[in-house]
């Protein structure tokens, strides 16, 4: 049995996302699990979450300016207004509640604001309220990363980083 093999049996027998992926991120294998994952993902069983990650390309890896990059995933460092960012990595503060910067279509670096300036709380660890918020703002149709609907509904992934209680590998 291949390490790739075992890792994926211990996601699945330990009901363990791959969004919680067992290896070291950026590390090659971290990349090969998503990608092996994909080649079998008519017989493994996935979240909701994971099965939006298999629609994504992380896991691939592209070449960039003669370097090779990993494919949509967080923590790539870039420039924004002559200030070295990290890409996909959501932070608090700014005009709203949160903030983020991503590349657009035409590979520019722009700052996404979203979340409640009114003081509301986000109420991850409400099911009701998590199902409420995800049928109301049509979460699952949300794939563009320069929007901020796409980070409000992906929020729960984020929530240790951001400070807030609860959160995994879901949609609101």
């Amino acid at each position: 049995m291949s390490k790739l093999e075992a890792a994926l049996r211990f996601h699945t027998e330990n009901k363990i996302p791959l969004a919680r992926n067992i290896f070291r991120p950026h590390s090659e294998n971290y990349y090969k699990l998503f990608c092996y994952a994909r080649s079998l993902k008519e017989s493994v069983e996935l979240t909701d979450f994971d099965q939006y990650l298999m629609s994504t390309d992380i896991g691939e890896i592209a070449m960039y300016e003669g370097k090779e990059v990993p494919l949509d995933h967080p923590l790539v460092e870039a420039e924004y207004k002559g200030k070295e960012v990290e890409l996909n990595s959501p932070k608090r503060g700014g005009k709203k509640k949160f903030f983020v910067y991503v590349k657009n279509d035409k590979g520019n670096v722009i700052k996404v604001q979203f979340g409640d300036t009114s003081g509301l709380s986000a109420k991850i660890n409400n099911p009701a309220a998590r199902k409420s918020f995800a049928a109301r703002h049509n979460c699952a149709a949300k794939k563009d990363k320069t929007k901020p609907g796409y980070w409000s509904c992906n929020l729960p992934r984020y929530a240790a980083q951001l400070g807030l209680k609860g959160g995994g590998s879901f949609f609101w």
